[in-house]
């Protein structure tokens, strides 16, 4: 990867080197070959996560919304190493923003994926172990968190995210709300996330999100929630 990502956007500089890293039991969060960001593969197809997500809004999302960002990304490293040759890092700084929106949109994308499966595999239901554990110290109950994630996403003004995050400095979860494509960074390692921008539900649910938002949770994979809540 290339090392003009960790100079001109420090957010992004912990996220994405640790996500772009294999991990054994999922996908890799981000893909990067020969230090151009790439676009994942889905671990199923366009049409299984229906009837709470349909197929044309997965193949829209996944082909062409993640797609741009991953184009975006790639031009915003390339102008910015330019930059860096011809020794105008004003011109680099001046480009972080988009390596942000861009770098983000890569990354939180590339995590949203691997939190759906088919509600006939994976999908839905509850987390066990550990991680509902945690939950249950931290929200009261799975029922309290999913009420309370909800919340956080209608609350959302304009386009963003919604997240169960790991605070690894208190130890504990929280629910964390990001606007556009601004990623978890810092001491919070997302979990789980909720794309709540209008591509991601309109299609299927028109101006209906709430819809939406109690939806997906048939579609939730805590398999890879937990392995993500488990390693950090």
């Amino acid at each position: 990867m290339s090392s003009t990502l960790f100079r001109a956007a420090p957010a992004l500089r912990g996220a994405l080197r640790a996500s772009a890293a294999p991990r054994v039991g999922a996908m890799a969060s981000t893909s990067f070959v020969r230090n151009k960001a790439t676009l994942p593969d889905l671990p199923y197809d366009y049409g299984a996560l229906e009837p709470y997500i349909s197929g044309r809004i997965m193949e829209l999302h996944h082909s062409k919304h993640h797609q741009t960002y991953v184009n975006g990304l790639n031009s915003a490293l390339e102008a910015i190493a330019e930059a860096e040759a011809k020794k105008d890092f004003a011109k680099a700084a001046s480009l972080a923003p988009l390596l942000n929106f861009h770098g983000g949109g890569h990354l939180n994308h590339s995590l949203f994926w691997e939190n759906l499966a088919p509600a006939s595999r994976e999908g839905g239901g509850e987390p066990d172990g550990a991680l509902k554990k945690a939950i249950e110290t931290d929200f009261g109950s799975f029922s309290s968190f999913r009420s309370q994630l909800n919340a956080a996403l209608a609350g959302i003004q304009g386009s963003g995210w919604a997240w169960l995050a790991k605070d690894k400095t208190a130890g504990n979860l929280q629910i964390v709300t990001r606007a556009n494509q601004d990623p978890v960074t810092g001491s919070l390692v997302p979990l789980l996330g909720i794309d709540a921008w209008e591509h991601a539900y309109y299609l299927q649910y028109e101006n209906r999100k709430a819809e939406y938002f109690d939806a997906i949770w048939n579609v939730v994979n805590w398999k890879t929630v937990a392995k993500r809540f488990e390693s950090s």
